[in-house]
């Protein structure tokens, strides 16, 4: 059994999906981070069968907790204080998400004007629908 060490001091985001947690990675920017970060693949799980999970040396204000809802609603939030559990944070869908997602409709404006964000609205919360915010294109 591979064991990784014990975080004094950060957070680990749990319950990710079977090998999504590269894709978080990539939205998140970890690779950007000055900070320890560790990626556990396929690991066991009693809840999901299999798991990834992110362990981060750091602050939670390193992360975009929206990105994570977008990602995974069902993400748990661990923050680590002095080696302890210090609290847990559930996640929820956003009800926006910028610069996230690219909208793929060649003729809506954000496609045009460069320096415009991508912004995309939650129209859908049942089955996770976003629509663009310019020209309502489904993400």
């Amino acid at each position: 059994m591979l064991n990784v060490g014990k975080l004094e001091n950060g957070f680990v985001i749990d319950h990710i999906k079977a090998g999504r947690s590269m894709d978080i990675y990539k939205y998140l920017g970890l690779e950007k981070l000055d900070c320890c970060v560790a990626i556990i693949k396929n690991a066991r799980s009693n809840k999901m069968g299999k798991k990834d999970i992110i362990k981060i040396d750091g602050g939670l204000d390193l992360v975009d907790l929206d990105i994570l809802g977008f990602v995974d609603d069902n993400i748990t939030i661990n923050v680590i204080k002095d080696g302890v559990i210090a609290e847990k944070k559930s996640l929820s869908l956003p009800k926006t998400v910028t610069n996230v997602i690219k909208c793929k409709n060649p003729r809506c404006i954000s496609q045009i004007e460069q320096e415009l964000d991508n912004v995309f609205i939650l129209t859908d919360e049942k089955n996770h629908v976003y629509r663009c915010k310019y020209c309502e294109e489904k993400a």
